[in-house]
C-alpha cells in the first residue's frame, strides 16, 4: 500500500470505503485487494452488504426527484467537469489501475483517457436527445415523442477495465438524468472509488452517483429485486449475465448486458500480412488478452497461413512481460493465479490434441513472482474442437487455424453462441461487404484491431449481450420513450 500511495500525487484519491449519498461509509471487514504483479496487499476493503445497497438505492431514488428535472445543460456541465477532473488526474488513476489490475502503466493511463472520452461525449450527446413530431390518423390531433430518464440504474462492472467500464455506463446515465449505484469488481475497487471522489469534486449532487463494495451475490440480489431500480447494467461473463437477467425479470426492469465473446479474426489471402499480424498483436495482447473483444480464433486463409504464423512468431517473441511499471513492458500479469491455471489448462488441451506450440505455452509465475503467463503462439491447424476455439481464452494465447475457402471461414466464424466482435483483413471491397454482412456479430473491425470509441455503438448479439454503449445509442439506453397524443387542436 505504501508504494502505491507514494506514486499518487493526490493521495485523497485512495479510498477504501463505499460512497453513499455523498459520504464515505464503512462496512464490515471484507477482502484484501492485492497486486497481480507481486501479490502485495494494496488495501483492505469493507463490505456494506445488502443494507448498504438498499441505502444507496434509497439515496439514488431521492436524488432522482431533483436530478431528472435539472436542466440537461446543467447536468452536462457537471458531467463535463467530471471529465476534466478525470483527465487532470489521469496519471494517478492510471497508477491505481496498474496496481490493482496489472496492465502496463501506458496502457492503464490510456484506458483512463479512453474512458474519459465517454464522459465528454455523453455530456454533449445528452443535449441532443430529441423527440419527434408524428403524423396521427385522428383529425384535429397532434402527436410527439419525448425521451425521459429511466430512473435509478444499478451497474455491476468488471475488473479488466476498472475505469472505462464505469464511465462508459455511468456517464450517459448521469447525463440523461438517471441516478446510479455502482458495484465494482472485488479485484479492482480502488479505481471506482477514485472516480466517485472526482464526481463529488465536480459538484455532482449527493445521491446521484454512488459506489458500494461488498459481496456480489447479496448486493446483486438487492439490485435485481428492488422495485426502485429500473435498470441493471452489467459487463462480465455470460453465465452471470443470464442469472441477472433471470432475477431482473421478476420486476420487469430493463437490462443492458455486455457479455462474453469468442472473436474470430479472419485473414484473407489478399490481405496485407504484416498489417494483419500487427492487428492480431494489438487485439490479442491488449490487457494481456483479458478483454471480451480480444481475437480468440485467428482464422487464416490456407495459402497465407505459414507466412502469417512466421510474422506472428517474430512479434510475439519480442514481447516484454513484467510489472506494469517497468519500462518497455507491454504485457502484464493475469488478474490472479486462478486465471493462470485456467489459461494453462486450455493450452494443455491443445498440446494433448497435437497442436503445435511455436512459442510460450507456460506459466511465468515462479519466474516473475506474480500471475504471469508467457505470450503464446499455437498452430491449431484445422482442429476447431480445441478448447481454445470453443471457449473465451482471456489470456495472452494466440491460436491460428487454417481454412481453405471463404464460405468455410464464415461458417466457422459464426459457429459459436457468442456474437460480440469479429475482425476481417482483406483488400477486396466486395469481400468487405459480403463477409461483414454475413458475420453474426455486433461489431466488425475491417483492417482494424479496435472497434470501440465514444462515438460508436458497442455491443453484441446472441449470447454476447443486449443493448449498446457509446454514441447516441449509449444515451438512449438510459431513457424511456414516451408518446403524447394531443386531441382537440381544431376546437
Amino acid at each position: 500500500m505504501t508504494e502505491l500511495l507514494d506514486r499518487l500525487k493526490d493521495k485523497a484519491l485512495f479510498k477504501t470505503q463505499s460512497f453513499i449519498n455523498g459520504a464515505w461509509v464503512e462496512g464490515k471487514p471484507w477482502i484484501e485487494v492485492t497486486s497481480p504483479s507481486n501479490r502485495a496487499v494494496l488495501a483492505q476493503m469493507s463490505d456494506v452488504g445488502a443494507k448498504g445497497a438498499e441505502d444507496a438505492i434509497a439515496a439514488a431514488a431521492e436524488a432522482f426527484k431533483t436530478w431528472k428535472t435539472t436542466s440537461v445543460f446543467e447536468r452536462a456541465a457537471l458531467v463535463k467537469k467530471w471529465h476534466d477532473l478525470i483527465i487532470e488526474h489521469a496519471d494517478d488513476l492510471g497508477h491505481l489501475i496498474t496496481a490493482e489490475m496489472g496492465k502496463p502503466f501506458p496502457e492503464a493511463r490510456g484506458e483512463v483517457v479512453y474512458g474519459a472520452g465517454f464522459v465528454d461525449w455523453s455530456a454533449e450527446e445528452a443535449k441532443r436527445s430529441h423527440g419527434e413530431t408524428i403524423q396521427t390518423p385522428f383529425p384535429g390531433s397532434r402527436g410527439w415523442t419525448i425521451h425521459q430518464p429511466i430512473g435509478v440504474v444499478a451497474c455491476i462492472t468488471p475488473w479488466n477495465f476498472p475505469s472505462a467500464m464505469i464511465t462508459r455506463k455511468c456517464a450517459p446515465a448521469l447525463a440523461a438524468g438517471c441516478t446510479v449505484v455502482v458495484k465494482p469488481a472485488p479485484e479492482t475497487p480502488l479505481s471506482a472509488l477514485a472516480l466517485a471522489e472526482l464526481a463529488k469534486r465536480a459538484g455532482i449532487p449527493d445521491g446521484v452517483f454512488n459506489v458500494i463494495t461488498g459481496d456480489a451475490p447479496a448486493i446483486g440480489d438487492v439490485f435485481t429485486q428492488s422495485d426502485t431500480v429500473r435498470m441493471v447494467g452489467f459487463t462480465g461473463s455470460t453465465p452471470v449475465g443470464k442469472l441477472l437477467m433471470k432475477q431482473a425479470s421478476s420486476t420487469v426492469k430493463r437490462v443492458a448486458l455486455e457479455l462474453g465473446g469468442n472473436a474470430p479474426f479472419l485473414i484473407m489471402d489478399d490481405a496485407d500480412i504484416e498489417k494483419a499480424a500487427d492487428g492480431v498483436i494489438a487485439s490479442k495482447f491488449r490487457a494481456s488478452g483479458q478483454t471480451c473483444v480480444s481475437a480468440n480464433r485467428i482464422i487464416a486463409h490456407a495459402p497465407i497461413a505459414d507466412k502469417l504464423i512466421a510474422a506472428l512468431k517474430t512479434r510475439i517473441e519480442a514481447i516484454k512481460v513484467g510489472d506494469g511499471l517497468t519500462e518497455g513492458v507491454t504485457v502484464g500479469p493475469l488478474i490472479h493465479d486462478e486465471a493462470v491455471a485456467r489459461v494453462d489448462k486450455l493450452v494443455e488441451n491443445a498440446r494433448e490434441r497435437g497442436a503445435v506450440i511455436h512459442t510460450g505455452g507456460k506459466s511465468l509465475a515462479e519466474e516473475l513472482g506474480g500471475s504471469f503467463y508467457a505470450p503464446t503462439l499455437i498452430e491449431g491447424g484445422t482442429d476447431f474442437e480445441l478448447e481454445l476455439a470453443c471457449f473465451e481464452i482471456f489470456g495472452p494465447v494466440c491460436a491460428v487455424y487454417r481454412v481453405e475457402t471463404e464460405d468455410e471461414m464464415i461458417e466457422l466464424a459464426n459457429s459459436t453462441p457468442f456474437g460480440l466482435a469479429a475482425y476481417l483483413y482483406t483488400r477486396d471491397v466486395g469481400r468487405v461487404h459480403r463477409i461483414s454482412e454475413a458475420l453474426d456479430f455486433g461489431m466488425i473491425g475491417v483492417n482494424a484491431p479496435m472497434v470501440g470509441s465514444p462515438a460508436t455503438p458497442f455491443g453484441g448479439v446472441k449470447e454476447s449481450g443486449i443493448g449498446r454503449e457509446g454514441g447516441k445509442w449509449g444515451v438512449e439506453e438510459f431513457t424511456e420513450l414516451k408518446f403524447v397524443l394531443l386531441s382537440g387542436v381544431d376546437q
